[in-house]
C-alpha cells in the first residue's frame, strides 16, 4: 500500500458477495481482511449464517491480504459451523495473500479446496 498524493493512506476495500450452491452459503471475498475490515467481514458473516444457517463456504481467491485477526474469524466460523455438526470450507486459498495461515500451522488443520466443486464433493 503507498501513501496518497496528499499524504493519507487509501481506505482498505472490501467486497463480499453471497450466494448458495448444493445447500452451503458461499461467501466470496475480495479485498483486504485485516483490522480495518474485520468488522465489516465479521457482520457480513453473522448476517449470512442467520439467514442461511451454518453450513459455510468462504471462496478466499480474490483475497488480496489476510491478518492474524482476520484468520482469528474464519476460525472462529469453522469451529463454531463444526461444533453445531455444520460443514465448512474455504477455497481458493492462495499463500501470498494469506501466509498468516501457513505460519500458525492453520492450513494443515482448516479444510482448505482449489475449487467450489472440489468442496461440495468432499462436504457431500
Amino acid at each position: 500500500m503507498t501513501v496518497s498524493e496528499n499524504g493519507e493512506w487509501p481506505v482498505a476495500a472490501l467486497n463480499l458477495t453471497s450466494s448458495t450452491a448444493g445447500g452451503l452459503a458461499v461467501v466470496e471475498v475480495d479485498g483486504i481482511l485485516d483490522a480495518t475490515t474485520r468488522e465489516q467481514f465479521a457482520d457480513f458473516l453473522s448476517e449470512v449464517v442467520a439467514s442461511h444457517g451454518p453450513d459455510l463456504v468462504l471462496d478466499l481467491s480474490a483475497v488480496t491480504f489476510m491478518d492474524s485477526r482476520a484468520l482469528g474469524l474464519i476460525v472462529h466460523h469453522w469451529q463454531t459451523s463444526t461444533s453445531a455438526g455444520a460443514r465448512f470450507a474455504l477455497v481458493g486459498v492462495r499463500y501470498s495473500p494469506s501466509k498468516v495461515m501457513w505460519i500458525t500451522g492453520l492450513a494443515q488443520r482448516l479444510p482448505l479446496y482449489e475449487t467450489l466443486d472440489e468442496a461440495k464433493a468432499a462436504l457431500g
